[in-house]
């Protein structure tokens, strides 16, 4: 697919501002972070900027921006109208949250609700691609899983850099490192999958008439390059792919990883940079099963 930055950026911002959301909902009721209302209404508002720069940014891919809610009314069968639903829901307890601990001087159970919709806008968010099956690369089991592992680590590591201000306890920093240890297995698990996994890779695949003999187009449907071909057959050269999978590891989880419980600040803006990388690559790799209508092979 093409890698729109819009949709880039939407994927990668609004999942670390969730992800902030969800560990503050639930550690600061709990006791576990600064208790300090300075501290609350920062990182709430952290975490929402980033959730809305998100969802903002994720408009700029429509044709029409201004008929985006429109989207919202088929909650019953589109993963993309429920997203934006629980956005919307999210941030009733996400703004209340830390008003009511800048009133109270405590962060109240309020949080609980506010963690429980950055989950399920998560969820939605994963499922617009996992439940596309003309595409095998998001068709796949490990891009729900990956969806919320990242926005649980890059999360993590945002809000532990802003608890470093009130001179936190690393306990956050360290769940951190461990949610970056299991996406990076999850993330090196989905390579592999999409890189031998099954699907449709040859035109006899997508038709279903292999079995009769070699399936092959006489003709092709167009003399030049269509919009189809150019939105859904986005192609990236084997070795590119392979040098950016090496980036978007390197920047995007050894480096949170080393400097999660030193500096982390610094490895909060390198998981960003790095889940952007990986991002990108999640959509470069991904090729709609319309193109081998095309004569291409996977």
């Amino acid at each position: 697919m093409h890698p729109a930055l819009s949709v880039i950026l939407f994927t990668t911002a609004s999942g670390a501002g969730y992800g902030m959301l969800f560990w503050l909902g639930l550690l600061a009721p709990l006791g576990l972070l600064p208790v300090a209302a300075g501290f609350g209404v920062t990182a709430s508002a952290l975490g929402l900027a980033l959730v809305t720069i998100g969802l903002m940014s994720s408009t700029l891919h429509l044709g029409h921006p201004e008929r985006a809610w429109r989207a919202m009314s088929q909650w019953r069968t589109s993963w993309l109208s429920r997203e934006g639903v629980t956005s919307l829901i999210t941030y009733v307890p996400a703004v209340v949250f830390p008003l009511l601990w800048l009133i109270t001087g405590a962060p109240g159970p309020i949080g609980f609700a506010s963690a429980v919709m950055a989950v399920a806008t998560v969820v939605c968010t994963g499922m617009i691609y996992a439940s596309l099956k003309p595409i095998r690369q998001w068709s796949n089991p490990y891009v729900l899983p990956i969806y919320l592992l990242a926005a649980l680590f890059s999360g993590g590591a945002c809000l532990a850099g802003v608890a470093t201000f009130w001179s936190a306890s690393p306990l956050l920093a360290y769940a951190s490192v461990v949610a970056a240890v299991v996406t990076l297995a999850a993330k090196l698990a989905y390579w592999r999958s999409i890189d031998g996994g099954a699907g449709a890779r040859t035109p006899a695949d997508a038709t279903g008439l292999g079995k009769l003999g070699t399936v092959r187009s006489l003709d092709p449907p167009n003399t030049q390059e269509n919009y189809l071909l150019r939105e859904m057959g986005y192609r990236i050269a084997r070795k590119h792919a392979a040098r950016l999978r090496v980036v978007a590891v390197m920047l995007g989880f050894i480096a949170p990883i080393v400097l999660l419980p030193f500096v982390p600040p610094v490895a909060a803006i390198a998981a960003l940079l790095g889940l952007l990388v990986e991002r990108w690559l999640f959509f470069a790799e991904a090729t709609h099963t319309i193109t081998l209508y095309y004569g291409r092979a996977a």
